[in-house]
């Protein structure tokens, strides 16, 4: 069942439109995240699903009834709300359908049997249902599950909206839409303002929710969660992908080698056309060359993918400092006598080693970093820097760039004669900051702007000690992909706080996890750091089981697995012979979609075209499948 359909939208503000005859449509359960270089327009297309903007032309068809709602990104509410009562706003439906039920319940009891009578039994049976469908009889519970999800705590319920963070209040609005659960929820970055444990949680409920969206997200682990496809907005065009953002990743790639090797064949063979015309037009093939001219006439030039690639980050080569950067030793810290922040900490960071540093939103982070790089007085402890150490930091709050100047005076050192005009403009270009950006001032910039800008200057100072905290904020995918990549090949040392569960497995060689009454480093990145806790759940597990059953001795030939450790099957039983006979039947057709997807011949049929391309992707996506079946085959036949 469709819920939505899209057809050719167009919305312009500038030379080039934001959307260009885009076309889609939203099914019932579908779960599809939006992605697209920062300026696309992926929030402007949200606003006008739920009329907030108009399209300059197209049509958007709803599904009668259906509840479209999107989340808003600025709170405004009503003074003197507290928390719990904006939550229950998410509830009013139920609420107004439970002072329903109590009113019609109250008319029942005073009247005989009547028609009356009949009638109001008849509408409590509907308003009953109603509450049943929508789990009405446990609202306490549901607003506890949300708002603790959330990271809220039950001693916040009462608390006035107005004396929230704004990430806060963010948070707040997040929750009462999830409450409403409308048909079709349009989220955009509803993982802004959460830590990684309210972000987990966020991905299980939406899964568990059943529910139809469209998320904007720069989280490449949240999409690649919850997102059962992918739409891509650029250059206007909106190009749809099966599967989750990995996915997506792989297809695109593939699909942008495929399109440009068909367009290089397709050029290759205009040329020998066009030449053959040229020497045959008067000649004895003259025939020929004019039939051929006809035929090059009829040829559609094939549509390339264009390139989404993001800026060239890179930070020039470190100086070398001595084996041990950071040394910390007892180190506490915090702003209400006795409640510190965090205690004890003791760590020593070497020469080259990259460490990510995670916990929950008010753990103390930031101000771990600002204690060690001495921007803090500790309460207790003591923090050395090692021999030749050059520390630049980004803070988050990107005040390192100072918003009154332009790019290129932001980002000068205070050894002006390091950096020719030249060098600084080639130096913000590397990072994404080109043209008539690097004159502008810096106040006036979007949030990614500033972020390109800061970590400019940062490579101006030419550090070996980078110290980063949430680098990746209001940098789309690609730009993080680039910084990933600047960050892995620079051979300094590197100390960042990222909520960036991707960001954080692709960087950090080293975990440091900081939490409310306590802390813990871990060897490894994010995925080593939870593999650990899965084992050590694992262990806890096994031991509380083996301390229950002590008294039950198992039998000397029992050589069963036991059921908690043996894998389930994921497929139905088939010979492993079989699943290898289908894979190689799999590939053949692949291999064949592949030639046909390079053959001049078959562009000059669209359709031919299309079915062939179709038929190349959903065989690769049952290959996916079909190599997970022979694994399990392989290991339980």
């Amino acid at each position: 069942m469709s819920l939505l359909t899209v057809t050719d939208l167009v919305r312009q503000f500038d030379v080039e439109p934001v959307l260009n005859r885009a076309t889609f449509d939203v099914r019932l359960g579908d779960r599809i995240g939006l992605v697209g270089p920062n300026g696309a327009g992926k929030t402007t297309l949200l606003r006008i699903l739920v009329g907030l903007d108009h399209p300059d032309s197209g049509q958007i068809q709803i599904a009668s009834s259906s509840d479209i709602v999107l989340l808003e990104q600025h709170p405004d509410f009503a003074a003197g709300r507290t928390l719990i009562q904006e939550a229950r706003e998410g509830l009013a439906t139920i609420y107004q359908l439970q002072r329903e039920s109590d009113e019609i319940a109250h008319q029942m009891a005073g009247l005989a049997d009547s028609p009356e009578s009949q009638r109001l039994h008849k509408r409590y049976d509907f308003v009953q249902h109603e509450l049943q469908r929508l789990n009405g009889f446990q609202v306490d519970h549901r607003i506890d599950e949300v708002l603790q999800g959330l990271g809220f705590d039950k001693s916040q319920y009462d608390q006035p909206l107005a004396t929230l963070s704004g990430g806060q209040q963010n948070r707040v609005l997040l929750a009462r839409m999830l409450l409403r659960a409308p048909e079709l929820m349009l989220l955009d970055e509803p993982t802004n303002h959460l830590d990684i444990a309210a972000t987990q949680w966020l991905e299980q409920f939406l899964i568990d929710s059943g529910r139809t969206m469209i998320v904007v997200s720069h989280d490449r682990y949240f999409l690649d969660r919850i997102c059962t496809r992918i739409l891509e907005q650029h250059r206007g065009k909106l190009t749809d992908y099966p599967g989750n953002f990995s996915k997506y990743w792989q297809l695109r790639h593939e699909r942008q080698a495929v399109s440009q090797k068909t367009f290089e064949k397709q050029q290759e063979y205009i040329e020998k056309t066009e030449e053959f015309i040229r020497r045959n037009k008067s000649g004895q093939l003259s025939k020929q060359a004019k039939d051929r001219e006809q035929k090059l006439a009829r040829v559609e030039i094939v549509d390339t993918i264009a390139d989404i690639s993001g800026p060239t980050m890179g930070f020039a080569e470190p100086t070398r400092t001595g084996d041990w950067v950071v040394d910390a030793e007892g180190l506490t810290k915090g702003f209400v006598p006795g409640q510190p922040l965090f205690s004890d900490v003791t760590l020593q960071i070497k020469r080259g080693e990259r460490w990510g540093i995670l916990g929950p939103n008010g753990a103390g982070k930031t101000t771990l970093l600002r204690t060690l790089l001495g921007e803090l007085k500790p309460d207790a402890g003591r923090v050395r820097f090692g021999t030749g150490v050059n520390v630049a930091y980004f803070d988050q709050q990107l005040s390192s760039v100072d918003p009154s100047l332009d790019a290129m005076e932001a980002i000068r050192p205070s050894d002006v004669a390091r950096y020719t005009d030249g060098q600084l403009r080639d130096l913000l270009a590397k990072f994404g900051v080109k043209g008539d950006l690097a004159i502008q001032q810096v106040g006036a910039m979007s949030g990614g702007e500033r972020s390109k800008v800061a970590l400019a200057k940062i490579a101006a100072l030419q550090p070996n000690v980078l110290v980063l905290d949430e680098p990746t904020n209001h940098l789309d995918l690609w730009s993080r992909d680039a910084l990933e990549m600047a960050l892995k090949g620079f051979d300094g040392t590197l100390l960042f706080v990222s909520h960036d569960r991707y960001f954080l497995d692709q960087v950090a060689d080293h975990v440091l996890v900081v939490e409310p009454g306590g802390w813990a480093t871990y060897e490894g990145n994010y995925s080593d750091y939870t593999l650990f806790l899965k084992n050590r759940e694992t262990e806890l597990k096994a031991a509380e089981a083996a301390s229950g059953n002590r008294d039950k001795a198992p039998r000397s030939d029992d050589t069963r697995v036991p059921r908690e450790t043996r894998r389930k099957r994921m497929f139905p039983y088939r010979k492993v012979a079989d699943i290898e006979t289908e894979i190689a039947e799999k590939e053949v057709v692949v291999a064949q979609c592949e030639a046909n997807l390079v053959d001049v011949a078959y562009h000059r049929d669209a359709a031919k075209m299309k079915a062939n391309l179709e038929l190349y992707e959903s065989t690769k996506a049952a290959l996916v499948k079909l190599y997970e079946h022979w694994e399990e085959a392989v290991e339980l036949n």
